[in-house]
């Protein structure tokens, strides 16, 4: 329900009524994910009393929990399954026939994660920053609720991240329709899988599961893989794709997923063509990209306003359009890296010390983690 906004001042007004008020922290920052736990620590670093707050137990967001790390240790681990395969015999190293243990690997994975997450577990204890469990919600300028109590600070953080994109009509069930999350954890290897999405989380993933096993059909809308980066480039390593054994559908749009009792039945067409054909997989892996997740916060108790993809509208120095309260990651415009919303953290965190930060845009990198990886950095 909409309610009244809450009033904001200007800048100067904001750094006198801040001055002039006592708050239980200098900084409060929604989300511990790469942007908000890198923003707290920095800014600890710099003398400020930092609260972090998150919905998760652990701290470390998407990226260490069910992204970037684990997905980073199933390729690690399905690589060297495929490099004994297919490599030893070469090298002169014989009766080597590897046997997938999925429960093993898994349980490595989680160790890698369990591990990570300790680590900024630490240096929260180390800076000294108060780590609070729980959904948070906005009420003032100066204040928001956790479960529940009501915290004050001097300055706002949304560093909330982003939740998969789902295709309309068709909920992530983490089992047989899964987002990213659940290709991180299947229970046993599908014998078909397909792949709505040629991007970042879809190559990765598509991969790994090939290489332990599964028949992967990656279909795409676009005309080719991996959009926004180099076209040639990206003929290649499509090319490099299907040695490995993954099937591509390009210029194919997904209609309906049908959910039968031993299967699940994709019906595609080619774009621009009336003619439809059904495919039929185990596991469907929806990658069609990522949304801002900023539910549950309340912008609207603060004046915030979100644009028509999600996104919170900042100016140059993160500011939302309430001067107390920031925004940074995934949550305004620009690409959904993890190193992205790391810098902005440190930038913000510098600014929020009275200090000079600033974010390289024209020189943030974005990686594909199959073999052969595929990079790019630069204006162009």
């Amino acid at each position: 329900m909409w309610k009244t906004p809450v009033a904001c001042f200007s800048m100067s007004e904001t750094k006198e009524t801040a001055m002039s008020e006592t708050h239980e922290f200098d900084l409060a920052v929604i989300g511990a994910g790469p942007g908000g736990y890198v923003c707290a620590i920095k800014a600890a670093q710099r003398g400020l009393k930092v609260l972090c707050v998150d919905r998760r137990e652990a701290p470390g967001g998407t990226c260490l929990n069910v992204g970037c790390i684990p997905s980073k240790a199933l390729l690690h681990s399905s690589e060297r399954l495929h490099e004994a395969e297919t490599e030893f015999a070469g090298l002169g190293i014989d009766n080597v026939k590897p046997v997938l243990n999925l429960g093993q690997m898994m349980a490595r994975k989680e160790r890698v994660v369990g591990d990570t997450v300790k680590g900024i577990g630490f240096l929260f204890r180390k800076n000294k920053i108060t780590f609070r469990v729980g959904e948070a919600t906005l009420t003032g300028p100066h204040s928001l609720t956790i479960n529940g109590e009501t915290v004050t600070a001097g300055s706002i953080v949304i560093a909330t991240g982003s939740a998969p994109a789902a295709l309309p009509g068709l909920a992530f069930d983490e089992k047989r329709v899964v987002s990213s999350t659940g290709a991180l954890s299947l229970e046993a290897v599908p014998k078909r899988l397909a792949v709505i999405g040629a991007g970042v989380i879809g190559l990765e993933l598509g991969s790994v599961w090939k290489r332990l096993g599964s028949e992967v059909t990656v279909i795409e809308y676009g005309d080719h893989i991996a959009p926004g980066f180099d076209r040639g480039l990206g003929r290649q390593f499509q090319r490099a794709l299907e040695k490995l054994g993954l099937k591509f559908r390009l210029s194919t749009r997904v209609t309906k997923v049908a959910t039968e009792q031993s299967a699940l039945s994709l019906t595609v067409q080619k774009v621009g063509k009336e003619e439809s054909e059904t495919l039929e997989a185990d596991v469907v892996l929806v990658a069609i990209g990522r949304k801002p997740h900023t539910q549950g916060l309340d912008l609207s108790t603060v004046g915030i306003d979100t644009d028509e993809a999600g996104r919170i509208p900042v100016d140059g120095h993160f500011r939302t359009s309430c001067p107390s309260i920031y925004a940074i990651g995934d949550v305004i415009a620009g690409p959904m890296l993890a190193h992205k919303a790391e810098e902005e953290g440190l930038a913000l965190a510098e600014q929020l010390a009275g200090r000079i930060g600033h974010v390289p845009y024209d020189a943030i990198p974005s990686v594909v983690y199959t073999q052969p990886e595929f990079a790019m950095v630069g204006k162009t």
